[in-house]
């Protein structure tokens, strides 16, 4: 798939409008140095994982601004802490160099820097999670790609190569490590165009890596779109796309996941989330290239919409919105990214 340029290079798009039934979402993900720790972070606009948007969709035109989280997620050195707290539209605000939700807020200090400040609670057991995630890299991608023969689904690799700092208050631990940050945008539900998909990034120890995006629509086409990326974090299209193989499902929900590793290889897993419909996993390969690292997730929208999942997903995702009239955004369209 060709890319296709930005409308607005220079912008992330925070205070772009988001159409009715659609989403937009900013991504960040980092392996600690030392390998003991993971982090991933995920900033809504209309909330893809809801199960009160979803509720709300299938009432009609439902607005996105009114289901919005940032989903903030620390795996180690101890143990794993999980927040994702749902506000709704009088609890966002947005710049075209912030955005925030609640308590919590993303800062574009700079063209090659990031400034996330989180203050969240934890689910199931109610703790804090406060501190700060910088980003940083050598210079934003310009393209974004469709994931979808509709082009209705919208994927820009911001900056693929990142190093990030996370210091965090509660609970007190700090640590360096590689990143990554990406932004998706939709005109409709990932459920509507999307049965399942199966999506991993990675990196060498010189900075160049690999990503790809295999999916499967509601009709049964199968779609790959592979990338690799240069030390500065530029992407560029490639045909060079290994055999899709199948590890092991999931743990406990028996999840299916797919991955793209290169013939020969040994593969370590490590699941980091195993839930119904949504898996992430760090892989680790050995090769002639050296070590390389995987960030992988594998994504099943058949079982997000069945009913039995939708009536476990307010446990894990609270939601808390501020009274009063919520804000209406103006009905004028979709302002894409690319």
């Amino acid at each position: 798939m060709a890319a296709q340029r930005l409308l607005a290079g220079q912008e992330l798009g925070f205070d772009w409008p988001v159409p009715d039934n659609g989403y937009r979402w900013w991504y960040v993900d980092a392996f600690s140095d030392d390998g003991s720790a993971a982090l991933t972070i995920i900033v809504f606009i209309g909330s893809v994982f809801s199960p009160y948007y979803f509720s709300a969709r299938r009432r009609g035109n439902a607005n996105p601004r009114n289901f919005c989280s940032i989903n903030t997620i620390l795996y180690g050195p101890d143990r794993r802490r999980w927040s994702m707290t749902e506000r709704g539209a009088n609890d966002l605000a947005t710049t075209p160099r912030s955005i925030a939700i609640g308590p919590s807020r993303v800062d574009w200090l700079s063209a090659r820097d990031l400034r996330f400040s989180i203050d969240e609670r934890c689910v199931p057991f109610p703790t804090r999670l406060s501190g700060q995630v910088e980003v940083e890299f050598a210079e934003a991608g310009n393209d974004c790609f469709a994931l979808d023969r509709r082009g209705e689904h919208r994927w820009w690799p911001i900056a693929p190569q990142a190093r990030v700092k996370v210091t965090m208050a509660n609970p007190g631990l700090s640590w360096c490590g590689s990143g990554y940050l990406d932004s998706n945008a939709g005109t409709v539900p990932l459920e509507q165009s999307f049965a399942e998909w199966h999506w991993q990034r990675s990196e060498l120890s010189d900075g160049r890596g690999s990503i790809f995006y295999d999916s499967t629509s509601t009709s049964g086409e199968a779609h790959s779109l592979s990338l690799c990326f240069d030390s500065m974090g530029r992407v560029t299209p490639s045909d060079d796309i290994p055999e899709d193989a199948m590890v092991a499902p999931t743990p406990v929900w028996r999840a299916p996941r797919r991955c793209r590793i290169p013939e020969g290889q040994a593969l370590h897993i490590a699941t980091l989330e195993d839930s119904p419909f949504y898996a992430r996993s760090k892989l680790s390969a050995e090769g002639p290239g050296g070590r390389r690292l995987y960030m992988h997730e594998s994504l099943h929208l058949r079982r997000f919409r069945a009913p039995w999942m939708q009536a476990l997903l307010p446990f894990r995702m609270p939601r808390r919105a501020s009274a009063g009239h919520p804000w209406r955004q103006a009905r004028d369209g979709f302002a894409p990214f690319c």
